[in-house]
C-alpha cells in the first residue's frame, strides 16, 4: 500500500506562489507516474498535472498551463508542483496521485493511490 503525503498548501494572495510537495513512502520501486489533481467545492475533482517516472513528460490542464510547473526528479518518489501567478478560481484541495505501473495520466482512473489533499487558498 503506497502512502502519499502532501506538504505546502496555504493561503496567498492573487498573483502569488505556492510550491506544494508530495512524498511516497514506497521503497525499493519507481512509481510509473505522479500527478495532481484538485477539487473546488461544490466541482468535480479534475486533473491538474502529472508526470512520469523519470520528470521529463509532464502534462498539464490548460486552466493552469503556463503558470503551474510539474517536476520530480528521475528515479525519486516525489513530485512537486510550482504555482506562480496564483487566481481566486486556483483555490481548492489538491491531492497528490501515483500510478505503480506504465500507462496513461491524465485521468483519475489512471490513479492508485491517493494523498490526503492540501489546500490551497487564493484571496482576490
Amino acid at each position: 500500500q503506497v502512502r502519499l503525503v502532501e506538504s505546502g498548501g496555504g493561503l496567498v494572495q492573487a498573483g502569488g506562489s505556492l510550491r506544494l510537495s508530495c512524498v511516497a513512502s514506497i521503497r525499493d520501486y519507481v512509481l510509473r507516474a505522479m500527478g495532481w489533481f484538485r477539487q473546488a467545492p461544490g466541482k468535480e475533482r479534475e486533473f491538474v498535472a502529472g508526470t512520469g517516472w523519470n520528470g521529463s513528460s509532464a502534462l498539464y490542464a490548460d486552466a493552469v498551463k503556463g503558470r503551474f510547473t510539474v517536476s520530480r526528479e528521475s528515479g525519486k518518489n516525489t513530485v512537486y508542483l510550482q504555482m506562480n501567478s496564483l487566481k481566486p478560481e486556483d483555490t481548492a484541495v489538491y491531492s497528490c496521485a501515483a500510478r505503480a505501473r506504465a500507462g496513461p495520466f491524465r485521468s483519475a482512473a489512471d490513479f492508485g493511490a491517493w494523498g490526503q489533499g492540501a489546500q490551497v487558498t487564493v484571496s482576490s
